[in-house]
């Protein structure tokens, strides 16, 4: 007689793993929240909402970083990774997140890394005020190759229509541009640096900077929107670095230009940039080379912004040519 377990799927460590991660989920429940834990769909009361609110909602994963962390046995840090990294995205439109939904999919499940996983979510929600409503674990052998895991999640978030950015039609040739520091590579260019670690020798405290999680950058903007300042247009530098994220913000009519050496770029950086022996074309475009937001400013805002320590590290100028971002200088 054959069975489902035998098959490779254990629905009763389905239902463990699920006991094992209720109370991190149940300590998110922020009071719009009007289900529990596993009903077929997450509620959440849109009373308060309230007119002129628009919903913005994202989707993303951690990508090839969650091997390394499989690799080290290390969770919790791509649960946190997940949340914070579409958090960040939904942020650059001025949005406040309201609830997020997470997917764990394995070969074989193993609940107490499930546990871990979300426990990472469910910290990193608690610190941005969102609700963890709901989830799914996959366990799909023949799909995934034993030992390996996918996580993604999608995030909802609420902004009224008068404070959404970019302000494109505010922005000037002369506006400063600062930048807020990175945490490390968040989850972007893991599956070079994994390439890069097997000809190559990382001590512990590397692979801990290489595993820190991703930053969430709601606590800073807040602290720049209590100070008084204006942000014109947020960029969250992922896939693609300064090179690909900012000109996402801009008007046609105008590029960033940014002043290389105007921001320490963290060592683990310049060892990685050693390693792989790339242009800086390359280097900004795969990495974020210790920038994780770039922000633009008038420049009086940008003056308050660098003396809560956030660098300015370059400026917006008349677009000439095709090119919407210029690195200037040097920064070894």
């Amino acid at each position: 007689m054959s069975s489902y377990r035998d098959a490779g799927v254990d629905i009763d460590e389905g239902n463990r793993a699920v006991k094992l991660l209720s109370e991190a989920v149940k300590s998110t429940m922020t009071p719009p929240v009007l289900s529990e834990i596993g009903a077929f769909g997450g509620l959440f009361a849109a009373d308060s909402l309230g007119p002129g609110k628009i919903l913005v909602a994202s989707t993303d994963g951690v990508g090839t970083k969650v091997e390394l962390a499989a690799r080290h046995g290390r969770w919790r840090g791509v649960g946190m990774d997940l949340v914070n990294h579409c958090t960040d995205d939904i942020l650059v439109q001025g949005a406040r997140p309201l609830f997020f939904l997470d997917y764990i999919a394995t070969a074989k499940l193993v609940p107490e890394m499930v546990a871990e996983i979300v426990s990472g979510m469910a910290e990193a929600c608690r610190e941005s005020g969102c609700a963890l409503l709901g989830g799914e674990t996959a366990e799909m052998p023949g799909v995934y190759t034993p030992g390996s895991v996918d996580i993604a999640g999608t995030i909802v978030g609420v902004v009224d229509r008068s404070d959404l950015w970019p302000r494109t039609d505010e922005m000037r040739a002369g506006d400063l541009l600062v930048g807020l520091a990175s945490s490390g590579p968040h989850t972007n260019g893991y599956s070079l640096i994994r390439s890069l670690l097997e000809s190559h020798d990382a001590d512990e405290s590397m692979i801990d900077a290489l595993l820190e999680p991703h930053r969430g950058y709601l606590p800073h903007v807040d602290q720049m929107l209590e100070s008084g300042i204006s942000p014109k247009a947020l960029a969250h530098i992922t896939g693609g670095g300064l090179y690909e994220n900012v000109p996402r913000v801009l008007p046609d009519h105008l590029r960033a230009e940014f002043e290389l050496g105007s921001w320490d770029v963290p060592q683990l950086f310049r060892r990685l940039a050693a390693w792989s022996d790339m242009p800086d074309s390359e280097l900004f475009r795969v990495w974020n080379m210790g920038i994780g937001l770039v922000v633009a400013l008038s420049e009086s805002d940008a003056r308050i912004a660098e003396g809560l320590g956030h660098p300015i590290i370059g400026r917006l100028a008349e677009r000439t040519g095709n090119a919407a971002v210029m690195l200037n200088g040097s920064w070894s």
